[in-house]
C-alpha cells in the first residue's frame, strides 16, 4: 500500500503535527485563522445487532471466522485506527498512531456501547484520543455527537426527534466527559424541523452533503444590507467555509423552502434569528475516498486534497471530507495506514493543519448563510424517499423493487402512535412527567444497576412504586425504547424488507408490542400484522411482510421458559456439584448467592439442584428463580432435563406452586430414573410438565455451539486417533509421492493434514500450561519445530485457528514479562521468546505479532532507550543488542536507537 515507500528507513518514531518551534500566538494556526487546514471525518457505524430478549449480539454465520460482523469490523477497521502503523521503506513500523486523535469522527452510541464491552482497550483509545485532541485544539474535541439510534430525523415526529437529540447527547456527555459541539444526523437527513429542534438543544453545527444546499449569500451587513442570492442547488457550493442557517429565511420568502414562515423586516438584523452552522464536505473527493483508489496511497490523498484548495487569497480555508469510518480499513483494507501517515506527514509537510469542525469554527465564525433544500439526506436522490418509497434507491442494478417501504413506514407510524396512547395513558400514572422520564431513560440504558434505577425511579415517580408498579415503569420505558430501534434507518435501506436489518427492526416492534400487552393487556399484534401483510416482499417465500413476521420474528420470541431451558441442559455441562438436600430455610440466602449466575439479561438464582445418573441416562432438577436485569420482571420456576446420551435432551419446564409440590415432582421423576428406562423417565416428564418439552435446539445459539463441540469432543478425538494411524502407517509412501511429484492421494494428504494439525494443537496446550518451566517449554517448542518441518517436506496445511491464537497469546504474554518483570532471567527469555516468534513463522499459520509489536513500541523510546543509552559493560551491551534484535524479529524500526549508540 500506501505510504510505506514513502518514509525514509531511518526516520524517527515520534510524530508531530506542528513541531514549527518558531510560531507565535499571532501566526499560529492553531490560534488565528491562517492558511489552510484539513478535516477528514469519518462516520462510523454499525447498526444495532443485539437480540431484543437477551441484550447480546448472537453469532452471524456470515461473518465467519469472527462471531459477528461487528467483531469482524473491529478487527478490520475500530482496532487498525487506534493503532495504526506508519511503516518505512522495509515494512518495519516507525509510528503506531491513534487515528482517532486527527480524525473528526462520530460513532454511533450503539457501537460505543459494544466497543465498551468487547474491547475496552480500543474504548479507552477512542476516549484518550477526544482528549487529546481537545488539549491540542483549545477545547474542541474531534468527536461529535449523534441522534441516537440512526433514524432519519425528518422523517420522526417531534417528540421522537427530541428524543433521538437528547439520548444522543447524555450518551455523548456520559463517555466524553463534556458536552457535544455537532452533531451527525443519519444519512445527513435534514429539515428545517429538525434543524429547530438541534438548536434548542443547543447543538452549535452539523455536517452536511453539498448537494443539501439550496442557495448561499455573504451575510448581510449595515454597509451590505441585501447581498444577492447564489443559486447552488447543484451541489456548487464552496464548501471551504462554514454557513450560518437560520430557522427563518431572511428575504424572498416565495423561493424558500419555509415560505410558509414569517421573515425578518430587516436583512441586517439575522443575528436576532436563532441559527445553526453548517459544513458542507467536498462532494468529489468524498466520493473518491469511498470509490476509488485515492486512498490507498498518502501522497495521492494529499495530491487530491490539494486539488480543493482554493488560489483565491483569503486568509484561511478548509478542505473537509466525509464517509462511513468503515472505509479505512473494511472496505479498503490497510487504508488506516495511509491516513496515519497523511496525518502526522503528508499534511504537515504540505503546510497544512489537521483540524475538526468546532475547533475551526472557533477561529473562522461564518460570513456567509445558506438555504437548505426541504428535506435531504446524502444517500438518496429523491429526498428521504429511501427511507419511505419505491424511489429505486437501494437496488443497486437489481430487478427488485421496494413497494415495501411506504406500508412497513406506514406500519410503523401506525404502532408508535398505539404505543404512545398506552405510554401516556398508564406512564401518568406512575412518573409525575412519562416523556420528561422517557428522556432521560438514557440514564438507565447507560448503567442499569439497581442503585441507579432506583434513583432514577425516584427522581421521577408520582408516589413510592410497589414492586409490580417498579417492573410496570421499566416495562414502559423499555417498550418506548424498542418503539424508538424499531425506526432504525438501516430497515429501509436495501432492497428486500426481508433481509436481517428489516427482519432486525420487526424484532423490536414485536417487543414493543409485547410488553405493551404485559403492562396495559392490549392486543396490537393482529392490526399491525395487518399493516405489515400490505407490504410486498421480492422473496415468493414470504409474500409479504406479515409473512415475514410470521416466520423471522415470532419464531425468535423468547420467554423466561426458554432462559429457564437454557439454563437446565447448560447445567448439566458445568461442572456445578448438586445440592443433595434442599437448603435450609436459614442458609436459602447464601444457596442462592452462591448459585446466581447470569443468563445474558437474567439474572439465575438457583435455589435447589440435584442430579442423578443411571446407566447412559442423566437427570437433573432444580428450583430456579430468574429476574430480568432491565424490566426486573421474575418468574419462579421449577426445571427437569433428562439427557439420554449423544445429541438427545429432554426438558421440562413449569412453573413452582410451592416446595411440597416441588418435592413429590423430584420423588416421582427420580423414582423413574431408578427404573433406567428413557421411556418411563420421559413418560412421568410428559404426566408432570406437560406436552410442552426443550431439547438442545431450544438453546441460544452461543451455548448450544458450545454444548455441540463438547458433545464432539469424544468423536473427534477418536476420528484424530484414527487419522493419526493412518498417517504413521502409510507415512513412507506419502514421502515417495512427494519425492516423486506425484499428485497425492486425497484421503493420505488429509490424513497428514489433521494428524499433524491434532499434534501440533496438543503441543500448544501443553507449552500454554508448563510456559512458566523452562525445561519443558524448550522440549515443547522442539517438537513444534520438529511438526513444522514434517508439515513443509509433506506440504501440508495446518488448520489450527486456536492454536493460532494460543501462540499469539504466548508471544504477548512473554515479551510484557520480558519487559516489566525484573525477576526473570533475560537471556533465556529473550531466547525463548524468539524462538516462539521463529516456530508461529515455522508452522505457517499466518500468526499475528500485532499485539506484541504495540507493546514493543510502547517501550522503545522509554524502557528500551534507557537499557540501550545507559548500558555499561559486556553484560549490558548484550542486552540492548539482544532487545533491539527483538524489536528487528517484530518488524519494528531500531534505527533511532542502534545510530545513537554507534
Amino acid at each position: 500500500m500506501t505510504s510505506a515507500a514513502e518514509m525514509p528507513a531511518s526516520s524517527g518514531s515520534t510524530l508531530t503535527l506542528h513541531s514549527d518551534p518558531n510560531n507565535t500566538k499571532e501566526t499560529d494556526p492553531l490560534n488565528k485563522a491562517n492558511g489552510v487546514y484539513v478535516t477528514v471525518h469519518g462516520h462510523f457505524y454499525q447498526p444495532p445487532r443485539e437480540n431484543p430478549y437477551l441484550d447480546a449480539i448472537e453469532r452471524q454465520p456470515s461473518a465467519a471466522p469472527f462471531h459477528d460482523w461487528n467483531e469482524r469490523i473491529h478487527w478490520e477497521c475500530y482496532r487498525p485506527n487506534a493503532f495504526a502503523r506508519v511503516l518505512n521503506d522495509q515494512g518495519e513500523v516507525v509510528g503506531i498512531v491513534n487515528n482517532y486523535e486527527h480524525f473528526s469522527f462520530n460513532i454511533s452510541s450503539t457501537l460505543m456501547s459494544w466497543l465498551e464491552r468487547y474491547d475496552v482497550e480500543v474504548y479507552q483509545r477512542i476516549l484518550e484520543a477526544d482528549a487529546k485532541s481537545s488539549q491540542r485544539l483549545h477545547g474542541h474535541g474531534n468527536a461529535i455527537a449523534q441522534v441516537y439510534n440512526h433514524i432519519i430525523m425528518p422523517l420522526a415526529n417531534e417528540r421522537d426527534k427530541y428524543t433521538q437529540i437528547r439520548w444522543g447527547k447524555e450518551d455523548f456527555r456520559s463517555r466524553f466527559g463534556r458536552d457535544p459541539e455537532g452533531m451527525w444526523l443519519a444519512e445527513t437527513a435534514v429539515d428545517y424541523a429538525t434543524l429547530e429542534a438541534l438548536v434548542a438543544e443547543g447543538i452549535r453545527f452539523i455536517v452536511l452533503a453539498p448537494s443539501q444546499a439550496l442557495r448561499c449569500r455573504p451575510l448581510p451587513t449595515p454597509d451590505r444590507p441585501h447581498p444577492e442570492w447564489i443559486e447552488v442547488g447543484g451541489s456548487q457550493i464552496d464548501s471551504t467555509r462554514p454557513y450560518r442557517c437560520y430557522l427563518k429565511p431572511t428575504l424572498d420568502t416565495s423561493s424558500s423552502p419555509l415560505s410558509a414562515i414569517a421573515t425578518s423586516p430587516k436583512d441586517a438584523s439575522t443575528e436576532e434569528l436563532p441559527y445553526i452552522d453548517i459544513f458542507f464536505y467536498d462532494g468529489p473527493i468524498s466520493r473518491d475516498m469511498g470509490f476509488s483508489d485515492v486512498v490507498y496511497n498518502s501522497s495521492h490523498f494529499a495530491g487530491r486534497i490539494g486539488s480543493a484548495v482554493r488560489g483565491d487569497h483569503r486568509p484561511a480555508q478548509l478542505i473537509s471530507v466525509a464517509t462511513d469510518g468503515e472505509t479505512f480499513g473494511h472496505h479498503k483494507k490497510g487504508t488506516e495506514k495511509t491516513l496515519a501517515y497523511a496525518f502526522t506527514k503528508e499534511f504537515p509537510q504540505q503546510g497544512w493543519t489537521v483540524t475538526n469542525f468546532a475547533h475551526y469554527l472557533s477561529l473562522n465564525s461564518p460570513s456567509w448563510e445558506v438555504e437548505l433544500k426541504s428535506v435531504t439526506a446524502w444517500s438518496c436522490a429523491h429526498g428521504v424517499g429511501r427511507w419511505e418509497d419505491d424511489c429505486g434507491c437501494g437496488g443497486e442494478g437489481s430487478v427488485w423493487h421496494q413497494k415495501w417501504r411506504r406500508p412497513l413506514r406506514d406500519a410503523l407510524n401506525w404502532l408508535r402512535d398505539q404505543l404512545t396512547e398506552v405510554y401516556q395513558e398508564h406512564g401518568r400514572q406512575l412518573f409525575r412527567d412519562p416523556w420528561l422520564a422517557r428522556d432521560e431513560y438514557i440514564q438507565v440504558m447507560r448503567d442499569r444497576s439497581a442503585t441507579n434505577v432506583n434513583r432514577f425511579l425516584a427522581r421521577h415517580q408520582t408516589h413510592k412504586l410497589t414492586a409490580a408498579e417498579q417492573v410496570d415503569a421499566l416495562r414502559l420505558l423499555e417498550m418506548q425504547r424498542h418503539a424508538l430501534l424499531m425506526f432504525t434507518s438501516c430497515g429501509w435501506f436495501f432492497e428486500e424488507i426481508s433481509r436481517p436489518e428489516g427482519t432486525q427492526i420487526l424484532r423490536y416492534a414485536a417487543r414493543a408490542l409485547e410488553l405493551a400487552g404485559e403492562v396495559a393487556g392490549v392486543q396490537l399484534e393482529k392490526g399491525f400484522v395487518k399493516h405489515l401483510g400490505l407490504a410486498p416482499s421480492n422473496v415468493d417465500e414470504f409474500k409479504h411482510g406479515a409473512e415475514i413476521y410470521r416466520q423471522l420474528v415470532l419464531t425468535a420470541q423468547l420467554g423466561f421458559k426458554q432462559v429457564a431451558a437454557h439454563y437446565a441442559i447448560t447445567s448439566l455441562f458445568t461442572n456445578q456439584k448438586p445440592a443433595e438436600t434442599p437448603p435450609r430455610k436459614d442458609a436459602v440466602d447464601k444457596q442462592s448467592q452462591r448459585y446466581q449466575k447470569r443468563v445474558y439479561c437474567y439474572a439465575a438464582n438457583e435455589l435447589d439442584y440435584q442430579l442423578q445418573r443411571m446407566g447412559s441416562l442423566t437427570l437433573a432438577v432444580g428450583n430456579l428463580k430468574l429476574v430480568s436485569e432491565i424490566t426486573w420482571e421474575s418468574e419462579h420456576l421449577v426445571f427437569a432435563v433428562l439427557h439420554l446420551g449423544g445429541w438427545d435432551f429432554h426438558c421440562g419446564i413449569q412453573q413452582f406452586t410451592g416446595r411440597r409440590d416441588y418435592s413429590k415432582l423430584k420423588e416421582k421423576l427420580f423414582g423413574a430414573l431408578k427404573q433406567a428406562s428413557a421411556a418411563h423417565t420421559i413418560l412421568a416428564m410428559t404426566q408432570l410438565f406437560g406436552e410442552e418439552a426443550f431439547s438442545l435446539q431450544n438453546l441460544f445459539a452461543e451455548e448450544r455451539h458450545r454444548i455441540m463441540r463438547l458433545l464432539s469432543q469424544e468423536t473427534l478425538a477418536r476420528l484424530g486417533q484414527l487419522y493419526t494411524q493412518a498417517y504413521r502407517d502409510n507415512y513412507g509412501v506419502l514421502m515417495a509421492f512427494h519425492r516423486d511429484e506425484l499428485a497425492v492421494p486425497q484421503e493420505l494428504q488429509v490424513a497428514a493434514d489433521i494428524a499433524l494439525g491434532h499434534r501440533c494443537l496438543m503441543t500448544l496446550r501443553s507449552l500454554e500450561q508448563e510456559i512458566a518451566d523452562p525445561q519443558k517449554s524448550w522440549n515443547h517448542i522442539l517438537e513444534l519445530e520438529a511438526i513444522a518441518t514434517e508439515a513443509k517436506h509433506l506440504r501440508c496445511r495446518l488448520n489450527i485457528p486456536d492454536g493460532k491464537q494460543m501462540l499469539e497469546q504466548l508471544i504477548a504474554r512473554s515479551l510484557w514479562q520480558l519487559l516489566h518483570d525484573a525477576n526473570g532471567s533475560f537471556n533465556a527469555d529473550i531466547q525463548l521468546l524468539e524462538r516462539l516468534i521463529d516456530v508461529g513463522d515455522q508452522l505457517n499459520i499466518d500468526i499475528s505479532l500485532q499485539r506484541s509489536q504495540e507493546l514493543y513500541f510502547s517501550c522503545l523510546q522509554s524502557q528500551i532507550a534507557l537499557v540501550c543509552i545507559t548500558s555499561v559493560g559486556n553484560e549490558a551491551d548484550n542486552q540492548c543488542l539482544q532487545l533491539l534484535k527483538l524489536g528487528k524479529k517484530l518488524a519494528v524500526d531500531v534505527s533511532s536507537i542502534s545510530n545513537q549508540l554507534k
